[in-house]
């Protein structure tokens, strides 16, 4: 197989040739899909900016919300938590320390809804047969962001006991609705407010100047190996005249 490019006549052989454009349009689309991340996220913190500056609401104008208007409002309100319910999402670091989130469904109004709340990270113990010991009051000030959009990979049993605080692998409202006495609203809301828990929780995790960067990574990447294809190619040639 042969081809003329800028001046230069190259000999490829095609199962070569294959492999160098199937690993270019890969990269290619790496990069393309790194800057479309970064698309995305630029819209998430914009999003996010004009929710934030309009202020927080309470939790019965929460509730007036549909899921998508609900997604990056501040809400700030006092409820009643909900004994003796409090999970404790597993594997989170904080600072290179391994533990735990603090999760509690928390009432705001008798015939509300509840409402999961995240109050933070506590350490874990050095044993995993243990959990941290958690004290939460009966009145809670809440002061946090909500979030609707909760995802997430499920590997292995979510919930672990049969006593609380009970253990789990990823929040599942269906599965912590079952356990509860009264309905719990599809959303869980992030404390920042400080608390004896350490709040820690960051809406957009990567920034999108970072997926820019993976994108002209890959960009580069790609180049490099046609680069490379194109002078190894060349330098047979000079070998064969």
């Amino acid at each position: 197989m042969q081809f003329k490019l800028f001046g230069h006549l190259f000999n490829v052989n095609r199962l070569w040739c294959f492999i160098t454009l199937a690993a270019f349009l890969i990269l290619i689309k790496l990069s393309y899909w790194q800057w479309q991340r970064a698309a995305e996220k630029t819209e998430q913190l914009q999003q996010l900016a004009v929710l934030q500056q309009q202020g927080a609401i309470s939790a019965s104008q929460l509730f007036n919300l549909v899921s998508a208007e609900a997604d990056g409002v501040l809400v700030e309100d006092a409820g009643r938590w909900l004994a003796p319910y409090v999970w404790l999402l597993d594997n989170k670091i904080v600072e290179g320390r391994v533990g735990y989130d603090v999760l509690i469904p928390v009432q705001f109004q008798a015939t509300a809804p509840a409402l999961l709340v995240n109050l933070g990270w506590v350490a874990a113990p050095s044993s995993r047969q243990s959990l941290p010991e958690i004290t939460i009051p009966a009145e809670v000030s809440v002061s946090g962001l909500v979030r609707t959009k909760l995802g997430g990979v499920l590997l292995g049993q979510n919930l672990e006991g049969n006593t609380y605080p009970m253990r789990m692998q990823q929040v599942d409202i269906t599965a912590l609705q079952q356990q509860l006495p009264v309905p719990l609203y599809a959303a869980v809301i992030y404390q920042q407010a400080p608390s004896r828990f350490i709040p820690h929780y960051k809406a957009v995790v990567l920034p999108p100047e970072k997926h820019r960067g993976y994108a002209v990574q890959w960009l580069g990447l790609a180049i490099a190996v046609l680069g490379v294809a194109l002078a190894a190619s060349l330098q047979l040639e000079k070998k064969h005249e």
